[in-house]
């Protein structure tokens, strides 16, 4: 169920749009119907759920999941032109992001239009899609590139003619926080409209990117689960969740105990696998080894814990391998049930060492026994050589 709490920063969820625009990523409606419905349970509060440009059958997914009446507001993408919003008619979408260059660089060379030309779309487009019914969102594409001057006139000129919103795109996702902080700020100075961040993560930013213009005060952000999306992929959902909560205290309405099932959701429809370290929703990383670590949680996890992973419904795992210390090896062997003699200690880190280094893998409990249970074969033959060697002495 959605959060009771208001949400002071509204997450636009582009999963169904910008993340199937992966290469090579393909949704089908079942998988299409099924993240929609996760995420709106989750508590996100929009969605944007795909081009109905594409064709028919685009539409027909895209009126499916607005047949679904989930507790969020749904949009579809265009560009700006007429062509795109006819396809839109008739689909029962709360608003439309009417897209458009605003660039020097994409004007002149992808649009071949100038800047009065697209001020003017502007101005008709926006009219004819509130004549439509729809709510619209004015996409900045390449809002990173563009004149700062130019891209204030663009909210003026969309402000006047009756959107609500207007998306900063970072496109080639080449912008860094600061930078982005400065010209959200300009920005908002500039207009009234809901402001809403789309960072791309080419340099890996798009999450810190995405901190800083809501600090800057944008007020709506895009996100995709797993960070999917063209090329590097767009600013993380689980990511921008968990950091604006515990880095900025700002609450996004999202139920973050969801988090692992709709990541496993969109890694299994999208055929892309997350990282077993990847940030919040990979498998590794409440996992620890090192020594120095596994001794510190051991005696009280916040000394090594900067995020509890049962707000994901998780829990810390001790794992032994070549950098575990005497405490952890004992620790491990104990859970299992086996309590190690003061000796053992050092020649099973000596052998575990050597094992993990051979196979690359963490020791599994049946591997603890078995390194354990050669330790024990060793000192018995050690042993019995010792006693032979007694009755027995070697003549000199």
């Amino acid at each position: 169920m959605m959060s009771k709490k208001c949400p002071t920063v509204v997450i636009d969820d582009t999963t169904l749009r910008d993340g199937e625009q992966s290469a090579g990523v393909a949704f089908s409606l079942d998988e299409k119907l099924e993240i929609a419905r996760h995420l709106a349970a989750m508590g996100v509060q929009e969605l944007e759920i795909g081009i109905p440009a594409m064709g028919s059958e685009e539409r027909e997914v895209m009126q499916a999941i607005v047949d679904l009446k989930l507790p969020a507001r749904l949009l579809a993408w265009c560009r700006l032109s007429t062509n795109d919003l006819e396809a839109a008619r008739g689909l029962r979408v709360d608003m439309v992001d009417l897209s458009v260059p605003v660039s020097a660089q994409q004007m002149a060379h992808k649009l071949r239009r100038d800047s009065d030309w697209v001020l003017q779309q502007i101005t008709s487009l926006i009219a004819q899609a509130k004549d439509d019914g729809f709510e619209v969102c004015l996409g900045c594409e390449d809002a990173s590139r563009a004149d700062m001057n130019f891209l204030k006139k663009v909210a003026e000129v969309a402000q006047q003619a009756g959107a609500k919103r207007i998306r900063f795109a970072d496109t080639v996702g080449i912008m860094e926080p600061f930078t982005v902080l400065d010209k959200i700020r300009s920005l908002r100075s500039a207009c009234d409209l809901e402001l809403e961040m789309h960072a791309h993560n080419d340099f890996g930013l798009a999450t810190a990117n995405t901190l800083a213009a809501v600090l800057g005060g944008a007020t709506h952000i895009n996100t995709t689960v797993n960070g999917l999306g063209e090329r590097a992929g767009n600013a993380p959902l689980e990511e921008c969740v968990f950091a604006l909560k515990h880095l900025h205290g700002l609450d996004t309405g999202v139920d973050t105990h969801a988090m692992p099932a709709i990541s496993a959701l969109v890694a299994k429809a999208s055929g892309r696998s997350v990282s077993w370290n990847k940030s919040i929703v990979g498998a590794g990383v409440f996992t620890h080894e090192a020594g120095i670590h596994v001794d510190g949680l051991l005696k009280d996890q916040r000394n090594y814990q900067g995020l509890d992973p049962y707000e994901l419904g998780r829990h810390h795992e001790l794992v032994v391998g070549k950098h575990s210390g005497r405490r952890g090896l004992i620790q491990a062997y104990s859970d299992i049930g086996i309590q190690l003699n003061t000796w053992q200690v050092p020649l099973l880190l000596q052998q575990l060492r050597i094992w993990v280094t051979r196979t690359k893998q963490i020791p599994t409990v049946a591997n603890l026994i078995e390194l354990y249970s050669a330790l024990e074969v060793t000192n018995n033959v050690v042993g019995m050589e010792e006693a032979l060697c007694q009755l027995h002495p070697i003549a000199s």
